[in-house]
């Protein structure tokens, strides 16, 4: 039998508001696990006026195909996602694949990204990644063994504060 306090706390604990603070029932059947009698459970924390990180994970064998990202502060990729997003954090988990266009301010790759990158701060490819296309950094590290090729270009100070001006103003403009 599934019991939702199993579920749903162990992973998501802390993304998810008010907990819990009656005393323990008895563990309700697996088809009430979503039961409309506890909404506030399952809403997101970002009602007080601090914002709380925005984080999306494609999880393993999970593709998704064809989207914009919005409002997404750290997205990271287990499985397959074609996409265009800026965001904060990408991280591409070791068996991971993002294709499309991204601008991030640090970026992460164990697995693959096909398309085009720009990275504001740090692009850290590990010795599993292998990253193609136009690829445009602030600061890189490469690990021994990992596979970097495309048209590559270091971001000077200029190209930098252009991308944080133009990623601040979608940030401002999807807030209104």
């Amino acid at each position: 039998m599934l019991q939702k306090d199993g579920f749903f706390r162990k992973r998501d604990e802390g993304m998810f508001a008010k907990p819990q603070t009656t005393s323990p029932a008895p563990a309700p059947a697996a088809n009430a696990a979503l039961a409309p009698s506890e909404p506030a459970r399952y809403e997101a924390t970002t009602r007080s006026d601090e914002r709380k990180e925005a984080k999306l994970v494609v999880g393993p064998e999970i593709k998704i195909k064809g989207v914009e990202i919005s409002d997404c502060d750290t997205l990271v990729v287990e499985g397959r996602i074609e996409a265009t997003l800026d965001s904060r954090v990408l991280e591409i988990t070791q068996h991971g694949v993002f294709q499309g266009t991204i601008a991030v301010d640090q970026a992460e790759i164990h697995g693959r990204f096909e398309g085009e990158l720009t990275v504001r701060k740090q692009l850290v490819i590990h010795a599993t990644g292998k990253v193609s296309g136009k690829i445009r950094y602030a600061k890189i590290k490469v690990e021994e063994g990992a596979e970097l090729a495309g048209e590559i270009q270091v971001l000077d100070k200029a190209q930098i504060d252009k991308a944080q001006s133009v990623t601040l103003a979608r940030r401002v403009g999807n807030a209104a």
